[in-house]
């Protein structure tokens, strides 16, 4: 396909997806039928068209890449006010003029306010730079005689059925006059594409707007005009933005949404009101003010339900929410086990001893033998299993303190003055440190300003200060000096009891637990390397068989993905798991994929054992995943989908996926090389993935050039 091709294939869609962005979604097909809708009104289609196309020409003009005007960020603004000057105006040489130059005026407003909002308010620019440039177009052309002031529109009145009840006629209208066309058959168009779109996107639609004009009619004491004007639009994109695409569905953005409309009830008769003064229309402002003002509060708050990834469509942004949610652990400190071997935590986080108050995130470790933490009678500190064993780093960083020279402890005697005794504090870069304390005397390796990595030996464990047994003490705090308030922390990568993986976790009191250590053969197969291809293969039970090729690649992000020409797969790979964690479009063999092996720990030991949860996108029909989805906004464990796998051999792995219909036992083989894995099947589905052509060649001379 050659460069012209590609950039008007590129134009095409960016145009597309401008009229989706205006209701929030983020695809062309939508703004196919919507860009149809304006052309209901012959002249507001034809400028909204002039406008975004003069808006995106612009930008490419200036040296702005295609790939950031594809999403229609930047132009649907632009689009917005094209639409606007087709209903002031006739469509004459005049008016498509001023179709450009506003076109081009609202562009770079969008993309200065943009720079500023995301810069120093973490906020969306929303539509406001089309209310600013709108607002200057209606007043600037009260001087313009030159050109002609729209009056037919014919075309629409046949299509106004008059046997509709108030609420709906009203509804389809406000609908409507998002496209500067307040007429049923443009809402109807829209009612369709935001239906098929989201079924969550389509309730709040009409819940907002029930409510808003309901309280308009309360208030005005007209219920039948109320729902009539056609400013409820406002309602209507208050709730939708609110509750469906900056805030996650719930039961508290829900909360939010009643709360926002009813501000923007009173706050848009305001606008309308002051405004009318100069001929102007209330536009989207109520809807910008009450949005923005909303999510700039709540960012302010911390509210749990803010959106930190914004998904395709509210229905995606809830499936990412809830599986990450139950996959990851949202705490960023995280912490190795600072020994090797199995020991028990003697004091857990709130413990029974000292863990309390300020200091209640903290640690203790010992080795036990049999429920003991010594041999013979414990009198003399040799005889506790803890004793002289090396202390580890467990995390990187650089040593900041250090404090040695403190006599160890008798068994059962406390250092009252000297409580932490020895220790060393290390500064992990992240504006926080690690402190591990109750060193042995004169046992401490490390100086300040020396570079330890995650097993760098620290010292060796001893019981010096306010300790009776030997043992290791750590906790995360903001400074080096111990005594401040303690932070939360998660260790990852380690084993609980015989045979559980616990990717990050804050270990319970009485655990006996152990590090585990990446094993080659696992880095070796989840060594995905960029822009390698790969073959995928996903045959059904009924020997249908569906193929994909897929490259390994990075986004502008630094996420690493597989991507094909049906969707994109994103993976992660850190020092003690690869995982999965979210899926893009609809290719088979990705689902399959996510599906078999969401989470593979890098440390081999057979009968070792995980647990996971898997997203709706990759199981059941989608009529199912709707379904579930729109439950999900009240409910938001229902449908909870669980993995759960075990290393049957060093290759092998097998596992169960456990959801309301019953258990389906699966089992996959690992690659040997690069490539993850070579087969994996259940009951149903057998997934191939193998080296596309060339690649294999070349992962054959890699592995001879190794050999040789």
């Amino acid at each position: 396909m050659s460069s012209l091709v590609r950039r008007g294939l590129s134009f095409v869609r960016s145009i597309f997806v401008s009229y989706s962005e205006m209701l929030f979604m983020q695809r062309a097909w939508p703004g196919v039928l919507m860009l149809a809708a304006t052309f209901t009104m012959p002249s507001v289609g034809v400028c909204g068209l002039v406008s975004v196309a003069a808006a995106y020409l612009y930008a490419r003009f200036i040296g702005m890449g295609g790939s950031f005007l594809e999403s229609g960020f930047f132009t649907y603004n632009a689009l917005l006010v094209g639409l606007g000057l087709g209903r002031l105006f006739e469509v004459t040489p005049l008016s498509l003029l001023l179709a450009v130059i506003v076109g081009v005026m609202t562009f770079n407003l969008s993309l200065m306010l943009n720079s500023l909002f995301s810069q120093y308010l973490r906020l969306p620019i929303l539509s406001l730079p089309f209310v600013v440039i709108s607002a200057v177009v209606y007043l600037a052309s009260l001087g313009y005689s030159n050109l002609l002031l729209q009056g037919n529109t014919e075309l629409l009145v046949p299509w106004e059925p008059g046997f509709l009840p108030v609420v709906i006629d009203g509804f389809l209208r406000s609908l409507g006059a998002i496209l500067f066309l307040p007429y049923p058959l443009a809402g109807l168009i829209l009612v369709l594409a935001i239906f098929w779109y989201s079924r969550i996107l389509f309730i709040l639609a009409v819940a907002g707007y029930l409510l808003g004009a309901s309280l308009a009619g309360l208030l005005e004491g007209a219920p039948g005009s109320a729902f009539l004007d056609i400013n409820n639009f406002n309602f209507i994109l208050v709730a939708m933005a609110l509750g469906g695409v900056f805030l996650v569905p719930s039961r508290q953005s829900l909360a939010i949404v009643v709360a926002a409309v009813l501000l923007t009830t009173v706050l848009m008769d305001a606008v309308k009101f002051f405004w009318s003064l100069y001929g102007v229309p209330a536009f989207t402002l109520p809807f910008n003010l009450v949005t923005l003002s909303m999510l700039y509060v709540l960012g302010l708050v911390a509210f749990p339900k803010v959106a930190d990834r914004i998904g395709s469509t509210p229905e995606e942004t809830l499936d990412d929410h809830i599986s990450r949610r139950s996959r990851f652990p949202l705490e960023p400190r995280r912490l190795g086990l600072p020994f090797s071997g199995t020991w028990v935590v003697w004091q857990g986080v709130d413990g029974r001893w000292t863990h309390q108050g300020v200091q209640a995130n903290a640690l203790d470790f010992v080795v036990q033998q049999e429920g003991k933490t010594y041999r013979d009678d414990g009198l003399s500190l040799s005889d506790y299993f803890s004793w002289h064993k090396p202390v580890l780093s467990p995390i990187r960083g650089r040593v900041t303190m250090i404090h040695d020279g403190v006599p160890d402890n008798s068994p059962g005697e406390l250092n009252e003055q000297e409580n932490w005794g020895n220790w060393v504090a290390i500064d992990s870069g992240y504006g926080w440190h690690v402190v591990l304390a109750h060193f042995a005397q004169e046992s401490i390796r490390v100086q300040p300003g020396d570079w330890v990595e995650p097993g760098s030996c620290l010292g060796l464990c001893g019981n010096s200060g306010y300790s009776p047994q030997p043992h290791i003490h750590l906790h995360v705090q903001v400074g080096a000096v111990p005594g401040e308030v303690t932070l939360p922390f998660l260790v990852q990568g380690f084993r609980r009891g015989a045979n559980q993986f616990a990717p990050a976790d804050v270990p319970a009191e009485g655990e006996e637990i152990a590090p585990l250590y990446p094993s080659d053969h696992l880095q070796l197969c989840t060594a995905l390397v960029l822009d390698s291809r790969w073959r995928f293969e996903v045959r059904s039970a009924h020997g249908e068989v569906e193929e994909s090729e897929a490259v390994v690649t990075m986004n502008a992000l630094g996420e690493t993905c597989l991507e094909s020409s049906r969707g994109r797969l994103f993976f992660h790979r850190d020092l003690h798991q690869f995982y999965f964690y979210r899926l893009e479009g609809n290719d088979p063999g990705f689902v399959a994929l996510f599906r078999f092996l969401p989470r593979l720990p890098l440390a081999y030991q057979k009968g070792l054992e995980w647990r996971d949860w898997l997203p709706l996108a990759v199981c059941g029909s989608r009529r199912r995943r709707h379904l579930v989805t729109l439950a999900r906004v009240l409910f938001p464990d229902m449908g909870k989908i669980g993995w759960r796998g075990w290393f049957a051999g060093k290759r092998c792995v097998e596992g169960v996926i456990t959801q309301e219909g019953g258990e389906e036992p699966f089992e996959l083989e690992l690659s040997e090389g690069h490539g993850l894995l070579r087969v994996a099947r259940n009951g149903r589905t057998e997934l191939v993935v193998s080296p596309a052509a060339d690649e294999a060649h070349g992962l054959q001379r890699e592995e001879k050039a190794v050999t040789g």
